[in-house]
């Protein structure tokens, strides 16, 4: 699936993932692959993107969470989700 996180100022990623951890307003939830569409707010906390790898590009705003699960964390403050036919975008602040 592909997801895109951004904030105002920049891309934060842009890729394919396995999976996404997201803070939402009731707690956190995970979204796979073929999950069904969602828009939702998001409270403060880690957004743990689930992945091989993430490009240079990107990794300066991502810290590694475990080595052997290539999970990858951003942190931020509110935001929303959108999620749709193995698409999703993150808007983050």
């Amino acid at each position: 699936m592909n997801i895109k996180i951004l904030t105002p100022e920049f891309v934060i990623f842009e890729g394919e993932v396995k999976s996404v951890l997201l803070p939402g307003k009731s707690g956190e939830f995970h979204i796979m692959k073929d999950h069904a569409a969602i828009v939702t707010s998001l409270n403060s906390g880690k957004i743990k993107v689930f992945t091989n790898e993430i490009k240079e590009e990107y990794s300066h705003h991502f810290t590694r969470e475990n080595e052997k699960e290539s999970v990858f964390s951003f942190t931020m403050k509110s935001g929303v989700v959108e999620f749709s036919n193995n698409k999703g975008i993150i808007l983050a602040e």
